[in-house]
């Protein structure tokens, strides 16, 4: 096994780079963890905070509606992330894959545990799965997307990792997929991104959307660099990805902004919204969408503490309206709707969800929660 050199990927927390400044490149260093042991996972390189990126072979990297129970069809390049958004609801899929290496005695029980995480998460932002073959698979999956009777489900890309973190300026997996949908015509693909890596590729999306139809939705909770540091450890600031809007859109990519998750009592407030939805405006954002948090029992040892530390008169409604659901309840999904609608209006957006653009001839469902929509904004404890 070897440990290649360690790839130029932006490491954030406390000491982050702000919005303007460039982040700094850490060079490959000794692990504080124990030596890695044999594994028949392979360690493809290895970052000074401890994070891992191993090879996962795949055969198959589109996976099909049927599969899912979504209404489109999904590519994850990578599973795992580095970005580790305390929210995010992905990380069933890193404990489904690590589950199966070790039915499949990939892993040990010892290597289970280190893949795991102490507490069952960490291991979602610490040890990030690869995709080998990635190409090759998605070419036979490519024929079998045109010959299924689903063949006109829109395709997305990253819904259960970002596709643009810090392990695609090496690995360049998210590349290779658009060169091959490149060659295609007549889809209807998204991409989901927190990234600013997104405009390396400007080339090859404009190339798609000569013959496709092309949505790149850069996703941003907040304009606030403090909450944003609280929520998403070492994902991009704001300003940072508002300028990959711009560029986009300069390029005449069709791109725009998602609001998610929006967070009861955090980030829902009018003055947060509006002032985003005015950002997005300013930088020729095509569309604005938002969608309310969804907490899956698999995210709530991540989230909920950190509500306890920061939010913790919030901590309880959370626990409470949440309880027996991962979405949430009706009265609070509605009234955000109706907000996030009236800002659509006034800054001239379409007034659409953006489930409705990935659910064929279907209503975009309402989602729910009532923990106060007009609760007036909270900044985190310090």
């Amino acid at each position: 096994m070897r440990v290649a050199g360690s790839s130029d990927g932006r490491i954030g927390g406390r000491g982050a780079p702000t919005a303007g400044r460039s982040a700094p490149q850490l060079p490959l260093a000794a692990s504080a963890n124990p030596p890695i042991r044999p594994s028949a996972l392979p360690v493809l390189d290895e970052r000074l905070r401890g994070t891992k990126f191993v090879t996962l072979d795949s055969h198959s990297v589109l996976n099909s509606p049927e599969q899912t129970g979504m209404d489109f069809w999904s590519i994850n390049p990578y599973v795992g992330c580095e970005f580790g958004c305390t929210y995010c609801y992905a990380r069933f899929a890193h404990r489904y894959v690590v589950e199966r290496a070790h039915a499949a005695q990939r892993i040990d029980d010892a290597q289970l545990a280190e893949y795991r995480g102490a507490n069952g998460w960490e291991a979602f932002e610490q040890r990030i799965f690869v995709k080998a073959g990635l190409q090759a698979a998605l070419r036979s999956d490519l024929r079998r997307y045109h010959r299924s009777a689903e063949h006109d489900a829109p395709i997305v890309i990253g819904t259960a990792t970002d596709p643009y973190q810090p392990a695609e300026r090496r690995f360049r997996l998210t590349r290779l997929v658009l060169e091959e949908l490149a060659k295609c015509e007549g889809l209807s693909i998204g991409i989901i991104t927190k990234s600013p890596l997104v405009t390396r590729d400007i080339d090859v999306l404009q190339r798609i959307q000569r013959h496709n139809d092309l949505e790149i939705h850069l996703s941003l909770i907040a304009l606030d660099p403090d909450l944003v540091r609280v929520l998403e450890a070492r994902s991009p600031m704001p300003a940072v990805r508002l300028r990959a809007v711009a560029r986009l859109t300069e390029a005449g990519v069709n791109a725009g902004v998602i609001v998610a998750p929006v967070l009861p009592g955090i980030s829902d407030d009018v003055e947060r919204l509006d002032a985003l939805f005015a950002a997005a405006r300013a930088v020729h954002a095509r569309f604005v969408t938002a969608s309310p948090l969804r907490l899956y029992p698999g995210i709530r040892d991540r989230f909920l503490p950190v509500l306890d530390e920061h939010f913790p008169h919030l901590a309880e409604r959370y626990r409470r309206a949440y309880v027996g659901r991962g979405a949430a309840p009706p009265d609070y999904a509605r009234a955000l709707t109706r907000r996030v609608t009236k800002l659509q209006r006034k800054y001239g957006f379409e007034t659409r969800d953006m489930r409705a653009r990935y659910r064929k001839d279907r209503q975009a469902p309402q989602w729910e929660l009532d923990l106060g929509a007009e609760t007036a904004r909270e900044a985190p404890s310090r």
